[in-house]
């Protein structure tokens, strides 16, 4: 497990998924706002589910996030589109509604810096999010990330386009571990 102050990002567990499924795919609105594709009903089905458990891929590395005060499960944390010729990737966090708001998503974004520059070795870390995405904008700055640019009416988001950032870390941007 890799930890920071609050979180630890662990493998995905098979009892994961339900609530992952049910808090956080389910919530149209918000998965809207998350994920470049359409929503579209799945069942909650391990099978058929985005938070299934899946073999190890070399592109795209997905965690779960434990509180570690309480050791219960407040959402998801990927680095994906991981380019091991560039040493790039992107990251991306979705944490549980009840969980929102505690200050985990700092620590869930330092925790996936640490995985990507010290674990993998990488160069780069990429994120985009909606310019309106106040929460993820401030973890990202607060862990050394640079707003590199704006993407206007990039993003279609539940009947509207909205405008997307992105944002950079370098891995010698990095303060390491918190």
């Amino acid at each position: 497990m890799i930890t920071s102050e609050k979180i630890g990002l662990r493998a995905r567990h098979e009892d994961d998924v339900a609530v992952l499924h049910a808090e956080l795919y389910n919530d149209v609105a918000t998965r809207s706002r998350a994920d470049s594709r359409p929503w579209r009903p799945i069942p909650p089905l391990p099978e058929h589910s985005p938070y299934s458990v899946s073999e190890p891929s070399d592109d795209v590395a997905f965690f779960s996030v434990q509180e570690l005060a309480t050791g219960d499960l407040a959402g998801e944390a990927l680095l994906w589109g991981i380019d091991a010729h560039n040493r790039t990737a992107h990251l991306g966090i979705s944490l549980r509604p009840s969980f929102r708001g505690r200050g985990l998503g700092g620590d869930v974004v330092r925790a996936l810096c640490e995985y990507g520059f010290a674990v993998r070795g990488l160069q780069r870390l990429q994120l985009e999010t909606l310019a309106d995405n106040a929460p993820m904008i401030s973890a990202a700055t607060k862990a050394g990330f640079t707003l590199e640019g704006t993407l206007r009416r990039n993003a279609w988001v539940y009947g509207t386009f909205a405008d997307e950032v992105i944002l950079g870390l370098l891995a010698e941007e990095w303060g390491g571990r918190p």
